[in-house]
């Protein structure tokens, strides 16, 4: 996993599709957010860090990684409350959070894990609480970059609605992401699975930040999908966008 945070962290700040993700992230967070001040946020997962910024535009932030790598990043960047720890079993009191992200994390969790995860996450959120996730979609989209993340699934939606269900969770929002890149994606990823499985390493080299104009020509089409995303839902994509709530109290979650 450490492979995979390295690579990420060298290209993140300017790669089309982590500029994308945290455009598609911000409306969900205003959403759970409501104009509320003071509010308490949770990294479920936070990777190299980068998602704290906007996060912490929001609220204070508190994050998790099993990584000490990941950790590390988080800590230099200025986000000291960060803690290494599995998502499975997160160290803070019930009812803590306002709002608790994971951000392609479960994903790569085995079941037990990934429904612990969910569990948790609902346990610290304070009733009303929000959860925000973006998973990986689609099974047919399995690639080169599948081996680097140590991915076990994809997801869909009725997955989706049955594991946050099952946490007691109610779904406020579930949309696909990057629909307007899905061709590319999906004849990149056949052309992939037909060479063969890829070594983590060659995964890892991979990621690059496309030529520049490449690079705006992608990002400016994504952040046309995520005007639009603001009025539709899309029915495909290489990810799952979801808020979630925490009901506020036992009628609310009949």
């Amino acid at each position: 996993m450490d492979l995979l945070l390295g690579a990420t962290h060298r290209v993140e700040a300017r790669h089309f599709w982590f500029r994308s993700l945290r455009r598609f992230l911000r409306p969900l967070l205003q959403r759970a957010a409501a104009e509320r001040v003071g509010l308490r946020l949770l990294d479920c997962g936070c990777g190299t860090g980068a998602n704290l910024p906007l996060l912490a535009r929001f609220g204070s932030v508190w994050a998790v990684d099993l990584s000490a790598y990941g950790i590390g990043l988080a800590r230099a960047a200025g986000f000291t409350r960060s803690t290494r720890a599995t998502v499975a079993r997160l160290p803070f009191r019930d009812a803590t959070f306002d709002i608790a992200a994971s951000i392609d994390v479960l994903y790569c969790l085995g079941d037990d894990d990934e429904r612990r995860a969910v569990e948790e996450m609902h346990r610290v959120l304070k009733p009303g609480g929000a959860a925000i996730l973006n998973l990986a979609a689609m099974p047919i989209l399995h690639g080169d970059h599948s081996v680097l993340s140590e991915e076990v699934r994809r997801y869909d939606r009725s997955r989706v609605r049955a594991l946050l269900g099952g946490a007691g969770f109610r779904i406020d929002r579930l949309t696909h992401t990057n629909a307007t890149l899905f061709p590319l994606v999906l004849a990149q990823r056949a052309i992939e699975r037909a060479r063969g499985p890829a070594s983590a390493d060659r995964a890892a080299r991979k990621m690059t930040i496309p030529p520049a104009p490449m690079n705006a020509l992608l990002a400016g089409v994504l952040a046309l999908e995520g005007l639009a995303l603001r009025f539709v839902t899309l029915p495909f994509g290489s990810s799952l966008l979801c808020l979630a709530r925490k009901p506020s109290s036992m009628v609310d979650s009949r």
